[in-house]
Order: C-alpha cells, then structure tokens, then sequence
C-alpha cells in the first residue's frame, strides 16, 4: 500500500461480536477486504459479547461462521492475515463497571478507537454511557450503528439524543448497506458526469420513475421483529426513501459528506404528504398468502412459525410519491417492495415521455417510450431501451425495441466488485461520512413515514392478500393503471 493511500489504523470494536448480524454480514465482509488488501496492517479488531471465551474460541467461532456463511472457499493465508488481529473480551453490555476492561486494550494514541453498535437499539444507550464512563474515547473516535434507529419519529429522536451525549454528529456513522452498492453510487456519476442525462434529467423529458425492492425470502425467523415492523418501516422507510433520494437530488456542491446530506434532506422535506384524505388513492399494503417460488411450496405470513393468526401487519407496500418542487413537478415516482415475490429484484426504472408525433406507425401504432433500468441486485447493471431499425433493404424502415446493455460483471472484468456492507465498513475505518446517513435525513424519512402509518391506523383495514410468487396484490396494478402506466415486469 502505497503513502497516498495509507489511512490511521484503527481499534475495531464490535459490541454482539458473536451475534447474527456480525456472522453472517460484518465479519464476512472484513475478510473479503482482508482479502484485498485494504485493511490497515496494524488495525485490530476487538469482539465483545456477554458469554465466557478466550481468544481462542472467539477465532474459532469466527472460522466456523465463515466457513459457513462466505460464498467462496476459504483462503488459508487470508485467514492466517485476518485472524491475527483478533482479541475478544466479555462484557456485559448493560453493567456500565464492566466496560473498564477496554482499557487494558485500546490504543488511543496510535489507533483510532471505531465502536460497531452490532446490537439490538435498547443496548445503545447502555454502550455510549459504558464508553464515556471508562474514558477510552477522544475526538477521533467514532461509533456505527445499524437500523433500526428507532421505529418512528419520537423513538427515533430518543436514540439519536442518547448517542449524541457522547458522540457528536460527525462521528456518528448510521449504516444503510443500500448505500454502499455499486450501482447507487454511480448514479452520482450517471446524473452528474454525463450530459445526456444531466439535461435531461426533469419534468421535460421524464414521464414516471419505479424502484422495486423485491423479495423472494419470508419472514425467515423473524416473526415476532418484523411483526412489530411491518414492510414499510422495514424497508421503505429507509432503502427504498434512500434511493429515491439519489435519484431525485439537485447537483451537490461538491463529494463532500455535507454537500450530498444537504441535497438528500431537501428531497425529504419535498415529498409531498400522504394523510388519511389520499392514503387509500397513494398506497396499498398486501400480506402473502401460501404459494409456490420457483416450484417450491411455501406457507403464507399467517402460517409462518410463531404467527399471530390475528395479524395485520404488511409484507408488502406500494405508493405513489409525489416530489414537490420544480424539477419534479407533475412525475410520479412509484415504489414497490415486499416478501416472497416472483423473484429477488432491486432495480429502478426511468420511463422517458413518448415522442409527440410518429413518423414509424407501421411498427408501432404508439412509439414505447425510451427507459433507463438501473439493477442494483442480483446483477448489477444498467440498461438504456431505445428503438432501433430492424438491418434489412426492404422499402421500409421497421423498428423493435433494443437494449443498451451494461453489466458490471461483464464491463469491469479485472475489477473486483464488493458488496453494500464491505464498502461501508471500510469507510467507517477510514473516517468518510458520504455514505452515512445524517440525524436530519432520518429524522426527515420518519416525519412522512408515521404519516403513512397513522393514516392506515385511523383507516384501520386489513392488508390486501396475494399468492407468495407472485408481484404484490391487484390492487398494486391499479395504483399504476389508474395513471395510465404499468410496472416494469
């Protein structure tokens, strides 16, 4: 690694080091960044969690884990490299004395002290007062949390006051692993560094915009969580609003952390309010039913382990989003997401207006309209549908429909594309906030969020069924055709 690319090693310290999240995300994505070369030689990494173990059996758990959950075999000398910088202390998260012990291990002089919040949020608390309370923590200390921050408004404020009694906003790191996907932050580069969408990146060229998050898992254990959640908090509140936002922001000023949260909060404070006068015309909320994905049978949410039979809790969500400003006047953006759908896809489609005149009515009656289909998973990508002449010397020029293709995998061949969490955490290492998200865009997600929720309470119906395998409930068909438009299938 050369002097322009060295950063400060750092102290990461992973609070629930031996839970879920940690296994099965976070230390997965430190190998392959092991892997790459692109971990600080000195950084250590400190798990903590409240069972009795050595260092020893913390590496061994962490072996397994990997062996386990990594797509890929397991290259001995990586690991060899990785598992070097292994400590792991007990502490229980809740008993504020305990946190005493991270003085006999961390080097604040040399390392910068970077605290993983890999826990449920009612621990969070607990952690910021342990941490200022045993006096490991200076200015270059920072601290990452993952969502949920909060389940609305008021919870989510109550979250964010407990951190910032010990960690002021700049380092605050809030994780949303959308942000770190490849194709999320090329729309920085589509919109910004090409001129063909620059100026054509309004009211005046586009008719509509879709971003689908679709699942083909369940509920996969987590009943009694995602009960109490619901899809829209779950996943609209913060990937798919995440999304919208970069692809509704004015130009930032510059790449700078500040400059981007400033446009993405102006986006935010735009939307306009979905209440108890249009709820029913702007959204609809399903729940699967028994079906079949790709020729399994699978139980509906009402028949997973542990379901409340009683439940009105949504698995899916669609709305129509309107942007209340001058560069989004008059086009909807349409949003979609929910559990046990057709297939596992995150895309966004920008559908251009339709020509005015036809000069090419022998092969359509209407010209389609051209679309930018943007893929962040499985395959990422990016499409451009235009219509193209039909090679031939007939008298007549006939047209079909061709595709632009773009594949990542197949244009960046000897480039190595990682996944959503490696990116960030890497960030987090090394001290860049661009791609975190700020206390005012949460603050303002949840503002129009809760206007949702409360109008669907105040309503008080049950959601729309829908066969598991299928796209979500008629009833989302409508939403889109009432409009004159269809989703991209």
């Amino acid at each position: 690694m050369n002097e322009e690319t060295t950063f400060k090693p750092c102290d990461l310290v992973i609070f629930g080091a031996l839970g879920d999240l940690s296994r099965r995300k976070l230390l997965i994505s430190l190998y392959r960044l092991e892997m790459a070369s692109l971990i600080e030689p000195d950084t250590r990494i400190i798990g903590i969690d409240r069972f009795e173990g050595s260092n020893e059996e913390f590496v061994e758990t962490i072996h397994k884990s990997l062996q386990e959950f990594l797509n890929e075999k397991l290259d001995e000398q990586t690991w060899l490299q990785f598992s070097a910088r292994f400590s792991y202390l007990k502490i229980d998260l809740t008993q504020l004395d305990e946190y005493q012990i991270l003085n006999t291990i961390i080097d604040g002089k040399s390392r910068v002290m970077v605290n993983y919040f890999a826990v449920a949020p009612f621990l969070f608390t607990n952690i910021c007062q342990g941490l200022a309370q045993c006096g490991v923590l200076n200015e270059e200390s920072r601290m990452v949390m993952e969502k949920p921050i909060g389940h609305d408004l008021k919870s989510s404020k109550a979250i964010n006051d407990s951190v910032a009694e010990v960690f002021t906003e700049k380092q605050s790191y809030r994780i949303d692993h959308y942000l770190g996907k490849e194709t999320v932050l090329n729309l920085l580069a589509l919109r910004f560094a090409n001129s063909i969408f620059t100026t054509n990146w309004n009211h005046n060229t586009i008719d509509h915009i879709q971003i689908t998050v679709a699942e083909e898992v369940g509920i996969e254990g987590r009943w009694e969580y995602f009960d109490k959640t619901g899809q829209l908090r779950d996943m609209l509140q913060n990937h798919l609003l995440q999304i919208l936002t970069f692809v509704a922001m004015e130009p930032p000023v510059n790449l700078e952390a500040q400059s981007i949260h400033n446009e993405k909060i102006k986006v935010l404070a735009a939307l306009r309010p979905i209440t108890i006068e249009n709820v029913e015309r702007k959204t609809v909320r399903g729940l699967y039913t028994s079906g079949e994905i790709k020729g399994i049978q699978v139980p509906g949410y009402l028949e997973e382990e542990g379901a409340n039979t009683e439940s009105t809790t949504e698995s899916f969500v669609a709305l129509r989003v309107d942007i209340d400003n001058w560069r989004w006047a008059g086009v909807p953006f349409y949003l979609r997401t929910g559990k046990r759908m057709t297939y596992k896809r995150t895309e966004i489609v920008v559908n251009f207006k339709q020509l005015p005149h036809n000069i090419f009515k022998e092969s359509f009656a209407e010209l389609p309209s051209n679309k930018l289909i943007i893929h962040l998973q499985p395959n990422e990508g990016v499409e451009i549908q235009i219509l193209n002449k039909i090679p031939g010397i007939d008298e007549n020029i006939k047209l079909q429909k061709t595709k632009l293709d773009l594949s990542f995998f197949d244009t960046f061949k000897n480039s190595k594309i990682f996944g959503g969490y490696e990116k960030l955490v890497l960030e987090a290492m090394r001290g860049n906030p661009t791609l975190f998200l700020s206390r005012e865009e949460i603050e303002q997600a949840w503002t129009w969020v809760d206007s949702i929720q409360d109008a669907w309470a105040h309503l008080d119906a049950a959601p729309k069924s829908y066969p598991a395998g299928t796209w979500g409930p008629a009833d989302a068909d409508e939403l889109i055709t009432r409009d004159q438009r269809a989703w991209e299938e």
